[in-house]
Order: structure tokens, then C-alpha cells, then sequence
């Protein structure tokens, strides 16, 4: 008898932990949560080799941030040749800056290239190792709150970086009477127009967020509580991402930021002078220490330097109508967006684990370790380097099963041909 079927019969005969009525099913490949681009790329990666997985997903669609939570004038902030997933490039009819709708297409299309078939409306609700059995339980809720429990050898956390909403918690909130909504709730300017909009949050979104509204005739005010890099996205006529990417192969880091920073200050000007100052160190230097990407200018800061966008510091507090804010100065909005980022879910759910952070739910080990954890588990989509760093870790996550896969099957071939 196959030993992990004879360990998983042995399980079958343990009380289930939660309760009678709780159903166990037996995985004999990974279980993959998560079906957004890092969850479809370790699995298309397992595919190719011929291992089986299941993929679990608590939406009922795959690529639901992007199919559900995203405006809709987004593009990919990287040229294609960077964002695509392993094995199987996007279609050379798509532009440079993909759009958002030609995204989901590429992800739908990626699905059904590698017959990739999620299980949707499966919420993880618990993943703990069980040491007794050398196994993962993950327990999940499914669409009509029944209750199973995916026994496996190998778990892959492909939730990633994005999982949940971050919103601060800024003195006031309850009394301010306006809208106020999360960036994941944004589609377009056009509900905004002739409306006064305060976007906290000086990233690639909540720049962008100020273009779109700017474009449907609403008044956008920026909230930059902290210094950021603003870099031109094209520079000397390729993506700037590009060409830091070829400099640094000949070049030392900090010679690299050096000549960005005098590119972006020939371009752009000195942000500083328009509220937005800049880190002390350079921009690929402070990615590498901070995680912040560097905003990739697609026109916003035109709309800063010509006062269509006006630029305040951090939040004192909310008031009634509006905010005031640390330079003592007071607005009126009708509106408020937060587009300050996401956050990680795994603490809630993953348990007994050291690969994790409690903290923020990030592998404690930074990119490029902190793909592999302990006991068959893995991590995909939390390198802070989008896409490019999740194909990195779903090609390293297959080779590693890969490996684990064949030895078990070469120990079984030996075991029966002991046995005859």
C-alpha cells in the first residue's frame, strides 16, 4: 500500500477536531490557497510537472482583486515582459502597459491554457501541521458553510500581500460626515465630478486615483504623510524599471540610484518643493530597505505642479466636514478615499508556524529565502516585488516538490520491490 495513503487511512480513523460532522478529504499533491496570479503561477509550475494540486479560493472567481477590487483606468505599472507568469507570455497583440481588462484576460486565459480549476468559495478558516502524522490539516468553509478538512504533505500560502484592506485608524473618523471608502471600492472619477476628493495615500494608486478624478472635472487633494520616490515610468526611452534592472548588472546599487534620481530631477524637478519630499536614500536602495515601491509618474505630478492637485501633510485629526491637518491648515471634502495599501491574512488562519511574521504576515526571511518554510510549507506573492518575484518563488515551490515527489515515489518503488 501506497504509505501516504496507508498514513492518510490512519487519519480517517482519528476523531475529527472540530466536530462529527466535519468531512476529511485526503490530498495527495499540495494545497494551493489562494487563485490570484502567485496561487495560478505555482500551480501552472506543478502542471508542468505532473504533480496534482488543489487550489482553494474563498471568492468565486480567480484574480479576484484584480477582477474585483481595482479601478478601472488601472494598466500594470511594469512593461508586460515583467509581469507575465511562467510559461506562457502575454499575447504580443497586448500593448507595453497592459490594461486592466486585458490582465484578467491573460489570468482566464492562463487558467484554462493549464486547465487549472480553483475551488471557489472555499474560505480557510485553520492550517496547522500535525507533528503525530507529518501531515497539514487545513480546515475550510465552504459556500454553504459546510465544513471539510484538506488533509496534505505540502501547503502553499498563496494569499499573498494583498489579502485585506488597510485603512488607518485617523482621529475623528466618526464625526466626519462625508463618503469615505478604501481604494479597493474605487472604479472611476466619474461618480466625483464637481466633488472636492482628499486621497490619503501617496503610492501608484492613490496617484493615479488623483489623475482619474482630475479627468472627471473633480478636485483632488493629495495626503503625503511620509517621503516617497517619484520617478518618470519611461526614462531615455524605455521603462525606467527596465533600465534599472540592465544598469544594475554593471553597476553598484548606489551608483545606479544616483543616476535616477539625476534623470527624475532633469524630468520632473524637485518634488520637494511641491510637498513631496523624497527619502535620504535612493529609490532602489530604500525598496530594498523599506519594501516601498517607487511611484512611477503617468502624469499625476503635471496635476500637482500646475495646482489642479493640491498636496497636504499628515492628518491631525477628521473633523465634521473635512480634515485638519499637522501644518494646522483645515479643508472641507466631500469625499475621502484611502488608498493606503493592503495588508497580509495569514496570522489569522495559519498556525504554530516561525515562517511568518505575527507582526505583519510576511515570511520572516526576506526575498529570495523566504519562499520555503518548514514542513512541506511554502510562500508565494510576499517578496514585495509583484509579479516578477512571485514567478521567481512558483518555479523555486515546484522544483522543491518536484524533488520531494520523486524521492517519495523512489522510496515506494523500492518498498515494493523489497516486498516481492
Amino acid at each position: 500500500m501506497d504509505p501516504l495513503k496507508e498514513m492518510a487511512a490512519k487519519l480517517a480513523q482519528d476523531p475529527h477536531p472540530q466536530s462529527p460532522s466535519t468531512r476529511r478529504v485526503w490530498v495527495p499533491g499540495p494545497v494551493i490557497v489562494g487563485a490570484g496570479p502567485s496561487g495560478l503561477a505555482v500551480a501552472a509550475c506543478l502542471k508542468e510537472r505532473g504533480i496534482p494540486r488543489l487550489i482553494l479560493e474563498r471568492a468565486q472567481c480567480l484574480g479576484s482583486l484584480w477582477k474585483l477590487h481595482t479601478y478601472d483606468r488601472l494598466r500594470l505599472h511594469l512593461p508586460k515582459q515583467f509581469c507575465q507568469l511562467p510559461h506562457y507570455p502575454f499575447p504580443q497583440s497586448f500593448p507595453t502597459y497592459p490594461t486592466k481588462e486585458q490582465f484578467i484576460t491573460y489570468l482566464d486565459s492562463y487558467a484554462t491554457h493549464f486547465n487549472l480549476r480553483p475551488m471557489f468559495g472555499r474560505s480557510v478558516v485553520k492550517a496547522q501541521y500535525d507533528t503525530r502524522h507529518g501531515l497539514w490539516r487545513v480546515l475550510v468553509s465552504g459556500p454553504k458553510k459546510e465544513v471539510v478538512e484538506y488533509v496534505c504533505q505540502w501547503l502553499v500560502v498563496a494569499t499573498g500581500e494583498n489579502a485585506e484592506p488597510y485603512m488607518a485608524d485617523i482621529v475623528g473618523r466618526e464625526e466626519y460626515k462625508g463618503v469615505i471608502i478604501h481604494s479597493s471600492e474605487y472604479k472611476s472619477g466619474e461618480e466625483y465630478s464637481d466633488k472636492k476628493v482628499m486621497v490619503v495615500g501617496c503610492g501608484n494608486s492613490g496617484m493615479e486615483l488623483c489623475l482619474d478624478l482630475c479627468n472627471h472635472n473633480a478636485y483632488p487633494s493629495l495626503v503625503v504623510r511620509d517621503s516617497v520616490h517619484i520617478l518618470p515610468q519611461q526614462m531615455l526611452g524605455t521603462s525606467t524599471f527596465g533600465l534599472s534592472m540592465c544598469l544594475l548588472k554593471w553597476f553598484p546599487l548606489k551608483l545606479v540610484d544616483q543616476f535616477l534620481l539625476l534623470i527624475s530631477r532633469l524630468m520632473l524637478g524637485d518634488t520637494a518643493q511641491f510637498g513631496i519630499n523624497r527619502p535620504a536614500i535612493g529609490p532602489l536602495e530604500y525598496k530594498s530597505v523599506s519594501g516601498k515601491t517607487p511611484v512611477l509618474d503617468i502624469g499625476t505630478l503635471s496635476k500637482v505642479k500646475d495646482g489642479t492637485v493640491k498636496v497636504f501633510p499628515a492628518i491631525k485629526r477628521l473633523t465634521r466636514q473635512g480634515a485638519e491637518f499637522v501644518d494646522g491648515r483645515m479643508e472641507n471634502f466631500d469625499a475621502i478615499i484611502f488608498a493606503t495599501g493592503f495588508k497580509s491574512n495569514v496570522p489569522s488562519w495559519l498556525k504554530d508556524t516561525t515562517m511568518f511574521s505575527e507582526k505583519d504576515g510576511y515570511p520572516v526571511k526576506p526575498f529570495p529565502e523566504g519562499w520555503k518554510g518548514e514542513n512541506g510549507l511554502y510562500a508565494v506573492g510576499f517578496t514585495k516585488r509583484g509579479l516578477l518575484g512571485a514567478s521567481h518563488d512558483a518555479i523555486m515551490i515546484a522544483e522543491d516538490i518536484d524533488r520531494d515527489w520523486k524521492t517519495k515515489a523512489k522510496q515506494l518503488m523500492q518498498q515494493r520491490s523489497i516486498s516481492e
